[in-house]
């Protein structure tokens, strides 16, 4: 295996048909974030999948891909193993919502995913929440998200883009399992891709009140004694680069920074009911230890 520094680094061409909206989503500049990623290395793995836009953009030969967050994955195991199945799911509610109410079908169908949490359900609230803002209630772990303004995709639209994905998850293997397991599977020479929950920005999202930060840092640098190559995603700025935000990041730990445009904050538009925000352009910080 070549140090990093003389490989050249991985190129790949952009891929836009986004399978879930999920905010936080990565997709739109996947091939900017994969374009510092090692030219050869193993088995890929992604331990905070969400949306999956890393994943999908690269398509990779071997990869394992993961989240703790059980009806997400079950939204891409079916994916990968019965496409037709995450159709026809998405098709029967899209048909529920033609036939009434559009907001009392969303309602009824986010009162079903609170009763008993699956991956049917999640798939088409996803896609037809506000923005993507997948929301959880700190007090009993519903989702309380409002129906967005914006009309989902239509299921013909959306069965395309099924068997778009289909084809570039087949070479990864889904879990629904915790970050660190799944890290400590890295063997010398595979890549790890992280994007957890942003400290500063995501605490009402799913899964986010109970992530360690300080701990995923103890599992990156575990990772990199074995020789993996890690990438990290973090909160970077806020405000159009007038706040920066302040991580506590080991020392040694990450050998480059790199800063990730990308472009107006919809959490924080969600937050302020709707308002177009011009000063809350937002930049990720892409911390890596290669």
């Amino acid at each position: 295996m070549l140090p990093f520094k003389e490989q050249t680094n991985y190129h790949v061409e952009p891929f836009k048909p986004q399978l879930l909206k999920w905010i936080g989503n990565k997709q739109r500049f996947a091939a900017e974030i994969i374009s510092y990623f090692p030219y050869h290395f193993g088995t890929y793995f992604e331990p905070f999948l969400g949306s999956g836009g890393v994943l999908g953009t690269l398509a990779p030969k071997m990869g394992i891909a993961s989240d703790s967050f059980k009806p997400l994955m079950e939204i891409w195991q079916t994916l990968k193993e019965n496409p037709d199945t995450l159709i026809r799911w998405y098709t029967e509610r899209c048909e529920r919502m033609k036939k009434g109410s559009k907001l009392e079908e969303y309602e009824r169908i986010k009162t079903d995913y609170n009763a008993r949490p699956n991956g049917a359900d999640l798939l088409f609230l996803c896609r037809s929440c506000y923005g993507g803002v997948v929301r959880f209630r700190q007090s009993d772990g519903g989702m309380s998200t409002p129906l967005g303004v914006h009309e989902p995709i239509n299921a013909t639209s959306f069965a395309k883009r099924v068997q778009e994905w289909h084809k570039r998850v087949q070479g990864t293997s889904f879990l629904a399992a915790q970050f660190r397991g799944v890290m400590g599977m890295a063997q010398p020479g595979d890549m790890i891709y992280c994007d957890p929950p942003y400290s500063h920005s995501q605490s009402i999202l799913y899964g986010a009140q109970s992530f360690s930060l300080a701990e995923l840092f103890d599992a990156i640098g575990e990772c990199k004694a074995r020789g993996a190559y890690v990438a990290l995603s973090i909160d970077g700025t806020k405000r159009s680069g007038d706040k920066i935000c302040n991580i506590s990041i080991p020392s040694g730990l990450f050998k480059k920074e790199v800063m990730i445009k990308c472009g107006r904050s919809m959490l924080k538009r969600f937050q302020m009911n709707g308002r177009s925000l011009e000063d809350e352009v937002v930049a990720d910080r892409l911390l890596i230890t290669y």
